[in-house]
């Protein structure tokens, strides 16, 4: 049965986040949105019944700006499903900033929102946290390092989240890998992606809702990260 309170899911005007808001608002649960950027998604999910909320996690004080908009539209949360990703190329002479960017989005928006939201998630029960981390945290990225860094961060935060926020919050992650191509990739690469895994297929976003679906759902789990890999790491 939905939930009363709401959802919020940050980053959900496209891609996964915008598949995962659409599935939740399908089965009746109220959503919370936040997005960076005004996207066809946007508007689809405003029409759908969400609460659209802008947001820049990328400094303190946009996230804390997002922080009292939240808490200004609601007074408890189902959940929060910290979604929101920025991925930015470490260029020469610019790599602090890309670094201080992906910082920005990646942990400390997840750690304040935590922090000071976490009243909000006592309001209703169950309650949970869910940070969408990365499958590459596993092994490193000699070419993202400060990307794959980010990310480990916040696999960070779901363990130290756990063990604080229990029992009346359950925290966890997912660790997905190739889940959708964009548009623009051409053949040679995508063959040689889901050469990757030991399953070889693009699974599409339901593969990610599956993976909330269950951690929601469940009330015995906390402090895990799921991979969702198609076995990545077997191959």
């Amino acid at each position: 049965m939905p939930s009363p309170a709401p959802v919020l899911i940050t980053g959900a005007g496209q891609r996964i986040g915008l598949y995962c808001a659409k599935r939740l608002l399908a089965e009746g649960q109220a959503v919370i949105a936040s997005y960076r950027h005004e996207r066809p998604g946007v508007q689809e999910l405003r029409e759908l019944g969400a609460t659209l909320l802008p947001a820049d996690f990328s400094n303190e004080a946009g996230i804390l700006a997002f922080i009292d908009r939240l808490k200004g539209h609601t007074d408890s949360l189902r959940a929060i499903v910290h979604n929101a990703s920025s991925w930015q190329a470490e260029v020469a002479g610019q790599e602090a900033a890309a670094m201080t960017e992906m910082l920005g989005v990646h942990v400390l928006a997840p750690y304040l929102i935590n922090l000071r939201c976490s009243e909000l998630l006592r309001a209703s029960e169950p309650a949970d946290i869910i940070h969408i981390s990365d499958d590459v945290v596993r092994k490193g990225s000699p070419r993202h390092i400060a990307y794959c860094a980010s990310k480990a961060a916040l696999e960070s935060l779901t363990l130290s989240f756990a063990a604080r926020l229990a029992p009346a919050i359950k925290v966890n992650g997912i660790a997905p890998a190739l889940i959708l191509f964009n548009p623009e990739d051409d053949a040679a690469y995508r063959t040689r992606a889901l050469a990757k895994s030991a399953l070889g297929i693009e699974p599409g976003s339901e593969v990610v809702y599956q993976s909330l679906r269950y951690l929601l759902d469940n009330p015995y789990v906390t402090g895990t990260t799921l991979t969702v890999n198609g076995g990545r790491h077997v191959k």
